[in-house]
């Protein structure tokens, strides 16, 4: 190394000794050697996760077809992720919500009818399946429907700087959304 290094050519006799220069030399060799045995590689002790297993386990039950994301821009999956974790958070709330005020079957049996259509929601069904009379199921899904999108305001507050960029972030998240459709 001392040869490759032209350390000897750069060597001045007026400075010193060639033996303190050779001393000096394996000593900053060896506490170098000491310093690269206690560095820390990129990362340091973190663990490495592979984002396709973190992809195949992340929070969104939405999924994605396998031969149509392959065809996606790794921003839109971002994208559409991101927003169907914003959504099932704010879903995950209100169901919490609702278990802690006794109505968690409301809840799991409507849930279905917060993003659908007033066309596509048969309230006769589910005024059957709850057992209760149709003008109640009405009641009950316009209530859930305003306290989810509460809900989806604050997880979007969340996620921006200012208050007023709320509205654009969630018309950006339904665009992501309706992307994935």
């Amino acid at each position: 190394m001392m040869l490759k290094g032209r350390l000897l050519q750069r060597a001045d006799q007026s400075r010193g000794r060639f033996r303190s220069l050779v001393l000096k030399a394996l000593q900053n060799f060896l506490h170098d050697a000491a310093a690269k045995r206690r560095a820390r590689k990129r990362g340091g002790d973190v663990q490495i996760v592979s984002w396709d297993d973190w992809m195949a386990e992340a929070p969104s039950h939405l999924s994605i077809p396998a031969q149509e994301s392959d065809k996606w821009s790794p921003e839109r999956i971002f994208d559409v992720r991101w927003a169907a974790t914003v959504v099932e958070r704010a879903l995950s709330r209100l169901g919490e919500e609702c278990e802690k005020s006794g109505r968690r079957r409301v809840f799991d049996v409507l849930s279905g009818c917060l993003a659908a259509e007033r066309e596509d929601v048969s309230y006769a069904k589910l005024s059957k399946t709850l057992g209760v009379p149709e003008a109640s199921v009405k009641r009950l899904v316009h209530q859930l429907r305003r306290r989810y999108r509460a809900l989806l305001r604050e997880e979007v507050a969340q996620t921006v700087e200012r208050p007023d960029e709320i509205d654009d972030e969630l018309r950006y998240l339904c665009a992501a959304l309706a992307a994935a459709e």
